[in-house]
């Protein structure tokens, strides 16, 4: 994997611990004592391979909300194991995310607004953990992206992109994009935004047609999105 990423050029910006079988519906195994220790097993495999990579990322998805469990129990539980993902993590420059999502495609999950996803990092207090904000989930959740952003940008270390409701490529749903991302970099964000939608094209080339084209040769700011 480590070729095929330098054949292709590639920078590798942020990948997930081990979150369980996404496919059948799992969203993270911090907050389910009995994954626990599947979690703490990953993390020295995960900071490895990030290593490896070049990667300076890694997510933790939170999870779902449990039978039998209160919301209070299992947020504890992820506290700690995030915090022991972080505190691994620092060792070796890497940061650790923790991502809100939408509820309407991922179940009960656990943190599911901005705010949610901001205690969340607060209480486990490294300065190594950060937000990955996806702003197709929270305009799905709360809208107000870019209020959002101007009261959480210094929290932010990671953007994913995607138009809603649909979740295509911007310019294919409501959010209006051009301003929003260069509001994000008015407000001071450095860091890489990803492009996490599913294409409405034929090809995946058509499906980046959507910015400018020196856009999209990387030289440019996203200032220039509001041609």
């Amino acid at each position: 994997m480590e070729k095929a990423i330098e054949d292709a050029g590639l920078r590798v910006a942020l990948f997930n611990f081990d979150a369980g079988d996404m496919a059948s519906g799992d969203r993270g195994l911090v907050s389910d004592p009995s994954r626990e220790e599947q979690f703490r097993e990953n993390v020295p495999v995960a900071l490895e391979l990030a290593r490896t990579f070049g990667c300076s990322r890694l997510n933790a998805l939170a999870g779902q909300e449990m039978p039998g469990m209160s919301r209070e129990e299992q947020l504890a539980l992820a506290h700690r194991n995030v915090a022991f993902a972080a505190d691994e993590a620092r060792k070796v420059g890497i940061e650790v995310l923790v991502e809100a999502v939408n509820t309407f495609e991922n179940g009960p999950y656990l943190l599911s607004t901005t705010e949610q996803a901001a205690g969340f990092v607060r209480s486990v207090g490294r300065e190594n953990v950060k937000i990955q904000h996806d702003l197709y989930h929270m305009q799905r959740m709360e809208g107000n992206l870019v209020a959002t952003l101007e009261r959480y940008v210094g929290m932010i270390g990671h953007v994913q992109i995607a138009d809603s409701p649909g979740r295509g490529e911007p310019g294919t749903g409501e959010i209006r994009y051009p301003y929003v991302l260069s509001r994000l970099e008015e407000l001071g964000y450095e860091g890489y935004v990803g492009l996490e939608y599913n294409p409405t094209t034929g090809t995946t080339e058509e499906s980046l047609a959507w910015p400018p084209r020196a856009l999209r040769a990387g030289n440019v700011s996203v200032e220039d999105l509001k041609l």
